[in-house]
């Protein structure tokens, strides 16, 4: 058996194999049903050819002649067909299709007359070939150029306007269908009594190469599933084999039953391979999805948070205005008020104040998600901060009918911290004025202080007002947090004045926590700084 026989063979077994693993991956997918039927058209070809070269009579060789050109009057079609289903363009070609079909069937029918080919001689090394054809033969050969050419043509056209992976598919393809058709199609010399040997068959061999190539390298198929039809597949051979060389009947009983139990085995192997593979590629699809969808919410809040700054800015200006002209009314500046209007005009005040502190809570909470809050650090005493504060509230103090008290730990001591005084001087009023307002009755006492095992400056503002519940407590400095007895007992609060403070405290590299025993106890608030220098 020379080389050219044992290539015919190599070919043809392994474009069978390859064609049942990529069937059995997914036999409902149309593009790997085409290939399969191409490449078991490739099998009849090249196993006809490899008999006919070991057959020992012409009817021998005659038979195995068809059986080849039962495989070349497919593939063509086959082919076609595959290439066109890859591209995803099968709705443009149908007319295309429909004709090759009724050709193919056609030529399939005449195989068995004489119009096609009639008779088998000897020639070169194959011994038996069939020069003697029928008067359609020429017919058969412009079908077969037709369609292998406007298939390579196109491979080539699709080629260019493809880019990444597809492209990279294409282009073995293309090469793959170039070499296997150039070289298979020299056996057509010998039809015209060209005694030699179709050396072209040689080049097969990288038709299965390359395309094989595509599919590992290129992910034209799965890789996973291949190797495991691979193995499930050569385990079938190996015992079928065996089976069939066994020389006594204990030997083939337990052969042909093992290979039963493998078969049947192997296909709930692959069939669970497919199915891991199908769901991991599912899995990698949403991953990808969700991946997009996040990053696009990133920029929808971040469009969110540039809108809600935008406004806030706009609202802050008018309502600086409102307060400012209020307060020259009520101070006199604008002419002597009578009680009623008086009246009037403090509410427009204290309304316009609310909501300048909303406005600037959102304001903050804008610039802290979008990362442009901006902090002018300066060293303050912290003790005089406090002192200042309480100045400015002795109206509210004393509208409260609270018990209010401020106790400093050491008086000599230097309270001095660095901090953005602006910015911390908001965080510690709202604390006070936050405890004010859910302290009905009864007191608030702050004290500063300095615990020399941490070496930390702690402020605690201490209240006897509604308390927090043990529930709460954890998300009380969350965005929107707001206690079920906050909302009663101060209706205009938005939860976000203690995210706010939390934030800036921590840009200054301190700690604001909250305790309380449970609702109705009272609660506490607790700034912790460090002492100047240590930030």
């Amino acid at each position: 058996m020379n080389s050219f026989i044992v290539s015919s063979f190599l070919t043809a077994i392994l474009s069978i194999m390859l064609g049942s693993f990529i069937f059995l991956q997914d036999p409902k997918n149309r593009t790997n049903r085409m290939w399969s039927f191409t490449t078991f058209a490739v099998f009849l070809n090249w196993l006809g050819l490899g008999f006919i070269c070991i057959s020992t009579t012409a009817d021998q060789a005659f038979f195995w002649q068809k059986i080849l050109y039962v495989g070349t009057i497919f593939i063509p079609v086959f082919f076609f067909h595959f290439c066109n289903s890859f591209l995803n363009r099968t709705d443009k070609v149908k007319k295309l299709l429909t004709l090759g079909y009724l050709l193919s069937f056609a030529f399939l029918a005449l195989l068995f007359t004489n119009l096609l080919i009639s008779g088998v001689t000897g020639v070169t090394d194959i011994h038996y070939w069939p020069v003697e054809t029928g008067i359609l033969y020429y017919l058969f050969l412009v079908y077969y150029a037709f369609y292998v050419v406007y298939t390579v043509v196109l491979l080539k056209t699709s080629h260019k306007k493809t880019t990444g992976i597809l492209q990279n598919q294409i282009d073995y393809i293309y090469y793959a269908a170039l070499i296997g058709f150039v070289g298979g199609s020299t056996n057509f010399l010998l039809d015209f009594n060209f005694n030699s040997l179709p050396i072209g068959n040689y080049f097969m061999i990288f038709y299965i190469v390359f395309i094989t190539y595509a599919i590992l390298k290129h992910r034209l198929f799965n890789l996973k599933v291949i190797v495991t039809e691979l193995l499930t597949f050569s385990i079938w051979v190996f015992l079928l084999i065996r089976a069939l060389l066994a020389t006594n009947v204990k030997d083939q009983i337990v052969d042909w039953s093992l290979l039963a139990i493998l078969v049947v085995s192997g296909i709930f192997l692959v069939r669970s391979v497919i199915k891991e593979v199908t769901q991991r590629e599912k899995i990698e699809k949403l991953a990808k999805d969700l991946e997009t969808a996040n990053v696009r919410l990133t920029e929808l809040d971040r469009q969110k948070s540039e809108f809600v700054s935008f406004a806030t800015h706009q609202l802050r200006a008018p309502l600086t205005a409102m307060k400012g002209y209020a307060s020259m009314i009520l101070d006199g500046d604008m002419g002597t008020l009578s009680a009623e209007a008086k009246l009037g005009v403090s509410r427009i005040f204290d309304s316009a104040k609310t909501l300048t502190n909303i406005v600037d809570d959102y304001l903050n909470i804008t610039r802290i998600e979008l990362g442009t809050m901006k902090y002018a650090f300066e060293t303050i005493d912290w003790k005089v901060l406090i002192q200042d504060i309480l100045g400015e509230l002795k109206p509210n103090i004393e509208k409260s009918k609270l018990t209010f008290s401020f106790k400093v730990q050491d008086e000599a001591m230097d309270y001095r911290i660095t901090a953005d005084r602006d910015k911390f001087k908001q965080v510690i009023a709202n604390l006070i004025d936050n405890s004010m307002k859910y302290t009905p009755t009864g007191s608030v006492d702050l004290s500063l202080s300095f615990d020399r095992a941490r070496r930390k400056f702690v402020f605690m503002i201490k209240d006897t007002g509604i308390g927090i519940a043990p529930e709460v407590l954890p998300h009380l400095f969350a965005k929107w947090s707001r206690a079920g007895n906050a909302n009663k007992t101060n209706i205009k609060g938005t939860g976000l004045g203690l995210f706010v403070a939390k934030e800036i405290i921590t840009a200054h590299h301190g700690e604001v926590r909250a305790e309380s025993v449970g609702e109705g106890k009272g609660s506490t608030f607790i700034v912790e700084m460090e002492p100047f220098g240590k930030m």
